[in-house]
């Protein structure tokens, strides 16, 4: 009998989770994973937050959903930055590429969909941003110029927790 009653009342909720799956916007806003970082990392965040461009690299900000202190987006997915990320398993890898652009340091990964990912590091907080395929083409890896300036402003150098 509670198996029973355990299924009719699971039926709805598979149902709506079903429903809210199947649904797809119409407009281009990316989502993301909103970084969980700790009271000071997320502080520094927030004022990269406030120092960051309205329009890079030719694309507006399309900041992506859910909106977040913690993430900016440009030109829909085109460049997505998120602040607080937890350290990448590659960072202690000494044979990993790396780069340094304009004094920052970063951390080059390939997430196999065609985009880049970078992840600044000696900062006190690990800010990575993610570029997407069609945008590496027309501009590659310009926006890290601008972007880590204002990384450098708002985050000090260290080792991030």
């Amino acid at each position: 009998m509670n198996s029973i009653r355990r299924r009719l009342v699971c039926l709805p909720v598979l149902g709506l989770l079903m429903a809210t799956v199947g649904c797809s916007s119409t407009d281009d806003t990316a989502t993301v994973v909103v970084p969980s970082p700790d009271a000071y990392t997320a502080k520094l965040c927030r004022k990269l937050h406030q120092q960051l461009p309205d329009e890079l690299d030719g694309l507006e900000r399309t900041d992506p959903e859910p909106r977040s202190e913690l993430t900016a987006g440009w030109g829909s997915s085109a460049i997505i930055l998120r602040c607080g990320v937890p350290k990448p398993a590659k960072m202690g890898d000494l044979t990993a590429p790396t780069t340094e652009v304009d004094g920052l340091g970063w951390l080059i990964e390939e997430p196999g969909d065609g985009s880049y990912r970078f992840t600044s590091a000696l900062r006190e907080a690990y800010v990575e941003v993610t570029i997407g395929s069609d945008h590496k083409k027309q501009s590659g890896a310009a926006s890290l110029v601008v972007l880590g300036r204002e990384i450098k402003k708002a985050i000090p150098k260290g080792i991030a927790n």
